[in-house]
C-alpha cells in the first residue's frame, strides 16, 4: 500500500461500470478483503468498456499497473470507475479506480485502489482480431 492520500471522489471522465459489497467469505486471516479478490472485482470492471466496443470475445492479457493503496473492510461499498485509455489494433487498454464507502462510519469515499489493464479481442477461434473504433467512428 502506497502512503498517498485518498481521493474524495472519481474524476469526470471516469465511467461507474461496477458497485459491490465483499463479504466476510472474501476475507484474509487479518479480517481484511483479499487483495487476489479485488483483483477479480478490477478485471471485471476493467472488461465492461471494451466489452461494450467489441460486442464479442475479450480476454485480459496484461496487468499494466496494480496499485493498491488502502485495506477494503468487509462491508464497504467498493464503487469501480473506468476509461478507455488506448484503443489500438487487437487490443483496448483500461485504467480503472476503485472507491470504498464505509456507511456505518458515515464516511466519504476513499479511492483504495488504482488499475491499468489491457484486454485483446478474440475470433471464434480465439485468435486476436481487429478492434473496430466504434468510439472514433461516431458509432
Amino acid at each position: 500500500m502506497t502512503d498517498t492520500p485518498a481521493l474524495s471522489r472519481p474524476a469526470e471522465d471516469l465511467t461507474l461500470v461496477l458497485k459491490v459489497i465483499p463479504m466476510p467469505s472474501d476475507c484474509n486471516a487479518y479480517g481484511d478483503i483479499f487483495g487476489g479478490w479485488v483483483m477479480a472485482q478490477v478485471d471485471l470492471a476493467g472488461w465492461v468498456l471494451p466489452a461494450q466496443i467489441v460486442q464479442g470475445r475479450l480476454a485480459t492479457v496484461a496487468v499494466n499497473e496494480f496499485v493498491f493503496k488502502e485495506a477494503v473492510r468487509v462491508g464497504d461499498i467498493l464503487s469501480f470507475y473506468a476509461k478507455i485509455k488506448r484503443i489500438g489494433n487487437t487490443s483496448i487498454t483500461v485504467y480503472v479506480e476503485v472507491y470504498s464507502e464505509h456507511i456505518h462510519a458515515n464516511e466519504s469515499l476513499r479511492k483504495v485502489t488504482e488499475a491499468t489493464l489491457t484486454y485483446v479481442a478474440l475470433d471464434a477461434n480465439g485468435r486476436p482480431k481487429p478492434v473496430e473504433d466504434k468510439l472514433k467512428e461516431g458509432a
